[in-house]
């Protein structure tokens, strides 16, 4: 395997670093004191504050300008921004500014600069932990449908140790997924540990105790997104009876609380077209979702068929939907495969993100079920978590991960599944994380080949159109007055 130097033990922020950071938790109490004023005024000024304070990459100055022009011509954004100050417990709002807007996306992209100066590769901003496979319920088509649901072999102490060595690489962003997360309640204690970060917790809603709910209002940085098919109807069918209504209650008692939550929907052939409806939208922005996240079904899971992928022209309206959301309702919506062109394609193998599953196994991609490396093992070798960014895997991922320079068509999975067969025959010692992990290269290689070449026609028209003219040109965002006129029609 091939490691970092082994200086690299105990990395810290540089001097200049540790001056920048200091600044910045100085303004960090005027900055929350603006939020507790939530007129349009009061969030203009927080927004001009961060850009000429703390922003210090053109990246993060883009992000604001483009927040702060939004605001002032009264986008939805506002409407959100407003909510966020009003519907959440001063806890989330405090959160928010020290933890997701200085440590994960300043602090973090400050140490992730000095990583990559040192050592020649660029930590991701996320990292996925699936720390039990455990779940009380039994999805159809589940993506973690085939890993064993008896025991959770990964402890405390390593998923502690972890966390902080990712921390060590600036990550200060988890997003915790299973399994049902909310079964193993030593999480929340590891939440509480590391009360620098932000949590963001998949789970389908259903173990979320009323006390537990009092322990995320004391923290302030977890967040639950909620799976959700749809409606009723696409839920109980996909997650079992009973499953709307007990996700419905959970909504209104975390809305109570002032706990940030939103919610994650699996886009297959059943749901697609319950989640392309306006009443969906609406419906989950009166409940109180705050976020919401789209992921197409890939046949990687339990019983994987091709035959709950979306169709092409389902996934394509999918496409156009988010987009719209975007424009027009007062939610932050994402598509894990549609937005390629917010994120420059694929995100995976430590582009910007990287999977540590319940039994050790670092994976590219939460849907990418192959490892080649062990945390456990790594830990016996004297290794660490950012060794694995140098793997021979990892490293023949993002080798073809970003080929297509067509970003709505950025999955080496399924949209490039040849790619995915390549790099993995180019490793020694790759194995299959669960049995039948190897079906997507093996008997469903060919149908999921046949899919992609289908949508690929809507992905050129779309991508080549007029709607992506300013992602082609390298702006960071659609002009506005192009979004005002798609808002009207």
């Amino acid at each position: 395997m091939l490691t970092l130097e082994s200086s690299w033990r105990s990395p810290a922020p540089s001097l200049r670093t540790r001056a920048k950071i200091a600044a910045t938790n100085a303004i960090a109490d005027p900055l929350l004191s603006l939020l507790a004023r939530s007129s349009d005024e009061s969030l203009i000024r927080l927004v001009s504050v961060l850009e000429r304070y703390v922003a210090r990459y053109d990246a993060h100055k883009a992000h604001l300008q483009r927040l702060r022009d939004l605001f002032e011509h009264k986008h939805p954004s506002l409407q959100l921004a407003r909510k966020v100050m009003t519907q959440l417990h001063p806890n989330y709002r405090h959160r928010i500014i020290t933890n997701l807007g200085i440590n994960a996306t300043w602090l973090g992209e400050q140490i992730r600069q000095d990583f990559r100066a040192r050592f020649g590769i660029a930590p991701p901003y996320l990292m996925v932990i699936s720390p039990t496979m455990r779940c009380n319920l039994k999805c159809l088509g589940c993506y973690a449908g085939n890993y064993p649901r008896d025991t959770d072999p990964m402890s405390f102490e390593t998923l502690d140790r972890a966390v902080s060595e990712a921390k060590q690489m600036g990550i200060f962003m988890f997003t915790i997924s299973g399994g049902e997360p909310f079964v193993r309640p030593d999480l929340l204690d590891l939440y509480a540990k590391h009360n620098d970060c932000v949590f963001q917790i998949y789970t389908n809603g259903t173990c979320i105790s009323d006390a537990t709910i009092e322990r995320m209002q004391k923290l302030g940085n977890v967040a639950p997104g909620i799976s959700i098919e749809g409606f009723k109807e696409q839920t109980d069918f996909r997650r079992g009876p009973g499953v709307w209504e007990k996700v419905m209650d959970t909504m209104d008692r975390l809305r109570a609380a002032g706990v940030l939550f939103g919610f994650s929907g699996t886009v297959t052939r059943l749901s697609a077209d319950a989640f392309l409806c306006d009443e969906f939208m609406d419906m989950v922005i009166d409940k109180g979702c705050l976020f919401g996240w789209f992921f197409m079904f890939v046949p990687v899971g339990q019983d994987a068929t091709v035959d709950l992928m979306p169709t092409a022209e389902q996934r394509d309206r999918m496409r156009s939907m988010i987009m719209r959301t975007r424009r027009t309702k007062p939610i932050f919506a994402a598509d894990f495969w549609n937005d390629g062109c917010l994120t420059g394609g694929c995100m995976s193998a430590g582009t910007l993100y990287l999977h540590l599953n319940f039994r050790g196994d670092l994976e590219p991609c939460v849907f990418m079920h192959f490892a080649a490396d062990n945390i456990h093992d790594m830990y016996a070798r004297g290794e660490h978590l950012w060794d694995v960014l140098k793997s021979p895997l990892f490293t023949a991922i993002r080798d073809v991960n970003r080929r297509d320079p067509n970003p709505l068509r950025p999955c080496p999975i399924v949209d490039h599944n040849e790619w995915l067969e390549e790099a993995l025959s180019k490793v020694e010692g790759v194995y299959p994380t669960h049995p039948g992990a190897e079906d997507i290269i093996g008997r469903l290689a060919k149908p999921v080949r046949e899919w992609s070449a289908a949508y690929a026609e809507y992905a050129e028209r779309a991508w080549n159109g007029p709607e992506y003219e300013w992602a082609r040109t390298g702006s960071w965002y659609q002009p506005l007055e192009v979004e005002k006129a798609k808002t009207r029609h």
